[in-house]
Order: structure tokens, then sequence, then C-alpha cells
């Protein structure tokens, strides 16, 4: 049971002295670790704010997948709901977000138009 209360002993002393660190801080060192942290945001990819029915954007990080999908025209099935027409056009394919959604509106648009020839 000593045990115990020593090791929780150190955890506080550990805690209560990186406080005590970070409140010391001096403001302009804050300031330029909150700098660096907005810029890094700031640097990330720019996505259209465009929604368009039938397509979905894909940013899955632990895959390494990044892109867009389009379903259209879902059909029941025997195991449950299911779309007919499945597409992805992936970032790295298509040479960024941009060019692979307009590649995915052109492939919706082309299937819209022949579905209605029917």
């Amino acid at each position: 049971m000593a045990r115990a209360a020593k090791g929780t002993r150190k955890r506080t002393a550990k805690k209560a002295a990186r406080k005590t660190a970070k409140s010391s801080m001096a403001p302009a060192k804050r300031a330029a670790r909150k700098a660096t942290k907005t810029a890094a945001k700031s640097t990330s990819r720019k996505l259209p704010a465009r929604k368009i029915p039938g397509i979905s954007r894909v940013d899955q990080d632990s895959t390494r997948t990044h892109g867009w999908v389009v379903r259209l025209n879902y059909e029941q099935t025997a195991s449950g709901w299911r779309p007919k027409h499945t597409a992805y056009f992936g970032d790295a394919t298509h040479g960024g977000p941009n060019k692979s959604l307009a590649a995915a509106e052109e492939y919706l648009k082309k299937l819209q138009r022949s579905s209605k020839k029917k």
C-alpha cells in the first residue's frame, strides 16, 4: 500500500511541475506556439464547399484514402438497398481534390444523361 501512495505523490509532483512550467511560460513564447499551430492548420488543403447530391467526400488517413465517391440509382437487393452505380475518384489519380471532384461531376452527369434516355 505504501508503494501506491509513493507513486501517486510522484505523479502529483510531476503534474504540479508541468503546470508551473506552463504558467510561467513567457507570453511571447506562448503566442509563438499558438501561431505555429494555426499555421499548420491553415496549410491543410482547401476543399470545395458546394454539396452535390450523389457525390460524397472520403478522407481516411489510416488507409491514405482521399477522394470522391459517386453513388447513383439505388435498388433493393436481397441484402438491402445498394447503389446501382458506384465509382471512386482519387485525388492522387486525378491531380488533387478539385480535379477529382470535376471528374466525379462529369461521371455523374454522364450517368444521369444515360438514365434519362431509357
